[in-house]
């Protein structure tokens, strides 16, 4: 199996910039047994979800922040702020990173144009820096700067009042450097009928990082070195979806790679324990071939070519199956990645 298997053409204008209000959204429905495809609207999903299905939420919220910086020479520098660290510091990215080195110092810039200086005492595992404020007020203040860090992909900024479009309705755990987009198409109203049509609704939590953005350069994916997130699967959750008696549907790939990274193998083919309670760290990576025990269904986004997250849902579906799905949605102009439209596999 080689990456350009997971390569597209796909056309710049299907690349969705700005948010649809959340539900009007196209839903592409792609029949895993016999490959066929239809074209639907995200309002649609009740009718193929059954009673006692259990959808499975990733309730992850972003907290990342991109601030503006000026360095030491006057020039202009970008950080991006990624979580808390100790009592008075950020781990972060910059950019450019090779300007900055332990022992150097950089002064964010709020939205009035306030200054906040922080030295850089150290280099993360993932290359980003570790930022030291003075106080841990002033950590605490940068929380509240800068913009929502949009993915790379998206040139048009969300206006500060539309920031929460770029949350689900169920965010809740603090954590992540990008949205688990595939459940940015729910309302809360969806969600209560759903419940009301006797279909349950379990949540998990994977805090998502920069590295989901990154292709996979290596000519063979297992020659790739996948990113690390934390993950939890709470005890009550556990046992909600050990007990489901319908469909697990995972909503997203960053929910899959938390259910797989839980799944128990059980000699015992009778038992009903597919996940255990797990928090921890997953670098879990899913491609053609890898045999799924937790998840039966999957709502996600259509993802960027040569991507980890094209090479689970093709692992989930079949590469011929997903290849075809993705021409439909080009044809049919569907719009792509984290603001657009929306795949249902069943």
């Amino acid at each position: 199996m080689r990456t350009d298997q997971f390569d597209f053409e796909l056309p710049t204008e299907l690349i969705a910039q700005t948010p649809l209000s959340r539900g009007d959204s196209r839903l592409l429905i792609l029949h895993r047994n016999t490959g066929a495809i239809e074209h639907r609207h995200f309002r649609d999903l009740p009718l193929f979800l059954n009673p006692a299905d259990l959808l499975v939420l990733n309730d992850t919220r972003v907290s990342a922040r991109r601030v503006r910086a000026v360095r030491a020479n006057g020039r202009d520098a970008e950080v991006l702020l990624l979580r808390p660290t100790g009592l008075r510091g950020w781990d972060a990215l910059v950019r450019p990173g090779r300007a900055f080195r332990p022992g150097q110092t950089i002064s964010l810039l709020g939205p009035d144009e306030s200054q906040l200086e922080a030295r850089i005492t150290g280099v993360t595992a993932d290359g980003g820096r570790v930022l030291e404020l003075p106080t841990a007020a002033a950590r605490d203040i940068l929380a509240r700067w800068g913009a929502a860090p949009l993915p790379p992909y998206i040139h048009v900024p969300l206006p500060v009042e539309q920031e929460e479009r770029y949350q689900t309705v169920y965010a809740t755990h603090a954590g992540s450097a990008a949205a688990p987009t595939a459940g940015l198409h729910f309302t809360s109203s969806m969600l209560y009928e759903l419940e009301a049509q006797s279909i349950q609704i379990a949540r998990v939590t994977l805090n998502i990082g920069v590295g989901t953005f990154r292709p996979v350069r290596t000519d063979f994916p297992h020659e790739h070195v996948m990113h690390s997130e934390t993950a939890e699967i709470t005890n009550d959750a556990a046992k909600q979806i050990n007990a489901a008696r319908g469909r697990i549907v995972a909503i997203g790939t960053t929910t899959v790679r938390t259910l797989e990274s839980a799944a128990q193998t059980n000699a015992d083919s009778v038992s009903t324990v597919r996940v255990m309670a797990f928090k921890g760290e997953t670098s879990l990576f899913i491609t053609p071939g890898y045999q799924f025990t937790v998840v039966d269904a999957l709502i996600t986004n259509f993802h960027q070519p040569r991507s980890t997250l094209l090479m689970l849902v093709s692992a989930f579906a079949g590469i011929d199956a997903v290849r075809n799905a993705y021409r439909a949605a080009i044809e049919n102009r569907y719009r792509f990645f984290s603001f657009g439209d929306a795949m249902l596999i069943i």
